[in-house]
């Protein structure tokens, strides 16, 4: 009888410890955007790992991220991450801090409200970043609003300041006024004391970018744009050009550009190839042409760029100065849907993705 008594305690014991290792093991997982290299009906939600923690490394529980378009070119294999960061989709996120890495500061506390610019990694429930780029999100704002600030605002505000040097009383010609970046930038620029025109393809997508700030702005669809901008200008033309679509918009760019003008190149929509008398026409008007990325900058740049950004712009998410603009929202599993739309060119601002929105919900019922 004692030897059947210690038979089925062991036994019990062998459940309990098993049920406690599947459980362990479940606790460690979470649902991730994954993708087969192609279009938008290649990506699907599946559970994996949840990323492990290094030195001066945040994890953040993701309440919402959003999509880019840096995120449909990975999905196409034309966009790898950097060496070392994650392959999923995402390159910003919002949510609470989960758990804390070696080394980090007290700065942060498990359960705060932040918003992140990531290398990769968004698009999932958890994801780690470091420290130096978390951002706390401002006051009255929600999860939704503040997945549609990291990625684009930084991007926004490194292309004005880190690299095109905007001053006050210049004029600024904006490509893709109504994207993401584009009415950060119609924003930015109202702040910095310049003047922005926008192109974009509707009159819908222009009449949002004027209502941020923006003078005018002119449909692409419609025709060469140049001779309107330089009207607008006076035959002055316009002193930076933010431009996200690169060889097909050459000539046009050319002859709207001011002499001494800066050229801060991001995008290559429409090409990266061109010809003719490039450099005479540079030249001629003394132009500077600088190729920018954010993805793959160093650390160190990113820290800067985050912590200026949060002295100079922050605060006036607060005051109400300036706004994220968010088109609409997908649940995680429709990721496909959101990529869907962005190539379509139908959406003006944001489109951000829910992640951990309902579940939360529940375990609050």
């Amino acid at each position: 009888m004692v030897e059947v008594h210690v038979v089925v305690h062991r036994f019990v014991l062998c459940v309990l410890l098993y049920a406690h290792a599947i459980n362990t093991a479940t606790d460690r997982m979470m649902r991730a955007a994954q993708f087969e290299k192609g279009g938008p009906e290649n990506l699907y939600v599946a559970e994996v790992a949840r990323p492990a923690l290094g030195e001066r490394q945040v994890l953040i529980k993701v309440h919402a991220s959003a999509i880019n378009r840096a995120d449909t070119l990975q999905r196409k294999g034309l966009y790898p991450p950097p060496p070392g960061e994650s392959d999923i989709l995402g390159l910003e996120a919002a949510g609470v801090v989960d758990s804390l890495g070696p080394g980090c500061s007290e700065k942060w506390k498990i359960g705060d409200r932040v918003m992140s610019l990531l290398s990769g990694g968004g698009n999932s429930e958890y994801v780690a970043t470091p420290e130096q780029l978390l951002m706390a999100i401002p006051e009255g704002m929600d999860y939704i609003q503040a997945a549609a600030i990291p990625e684009v605002w930084l991007t926004a505000y490194q292309l004005l300041h880190f690299v095109g040097k905007v001053q006050s009383g210049e004029t600024v010609l904006i490509h893709g006024g109504a994207s993401g970046v584009g009415t950060a930038a119609v924003q930015l620029v109202s702040l910095a004391g310049a003047k922005s025109i926008v192109t974009a393809g509707s009159e819908a997508k222009i009449a949002t970018a004027v209502s941020l700030g923006a003078s005018q702005g002119f449909n692409y669809k419609e025709g060469d744009f140049s001779q309107k901008v330089r009207d607008a200008t006076n035959g002055k033309g316009v002193d930076v050009i933010l431009d996200c679509v690169g060889g097909s918009y050459y000539e046009q760019n050319m002859n709207v550009i001011a002499v001494d003008g800066r050229w801060v190149l991001y995008g290559l929509m429409g090409g990266g190839n061109i010809s003719g008398d490039v450099f005479a026409k540079l030249l001629r008007k003394r132009v500077s042409v600088t190729g920018t990325t954010l993805r793959a900058r160093s650390l160190e740049y990113k820290t800067k760029l985050v912590g200026s950004f949060m002295q100079d712009v922050l605060h006036h998410f607060i005051s109400g100065k300036v706004k994220p603009i968010v088109f609409t929202t997908f649940p995680l599993e429709k990721i496909g849907d959101a990529h869907k739309m962005m190539e379509e060119n139908k959406n003006t601002g944001k489109i951000v993705i829910e992640v951990n929105q309902d579940r939360d919900k529940k375990d609050e019922l």
